[in-house]
């Protein structure tokens, strides 16, 4: 099963929509600028606060990249 057969599979049975080719890319964006931020485990975290947040990817990605908060 390739990851895109994975997710539409998934998508439908949790009852979303599966993403689209660009909100995997940035996705993947923004668990790779946590992974390399931080510890590899921040990486699927970050994907989930993302979830659960009213930020569009685009914006999230640009705040993960920011300078943390003091």
């Amino acid at each position: 099963m390739t990851r895109d057969e994975w997710l539409a599979d998934f998508a439908r049975r949790i009852g979303v929509p599966p993403p689209s080719e660009d909100e995997i890319e940035q996705l993947l964006a923004l668990a790779g600028e946590a992974a390399h931020a931080s510890e590899r485990t921040a990486a699927p975290i970050a994907c989930w606060l993302a979830g659960h947040s009213s930020m569009a990817l685009p914006e999230l990605l640009e705040t993960a990249r920011a300078r943390p908060a003091e």
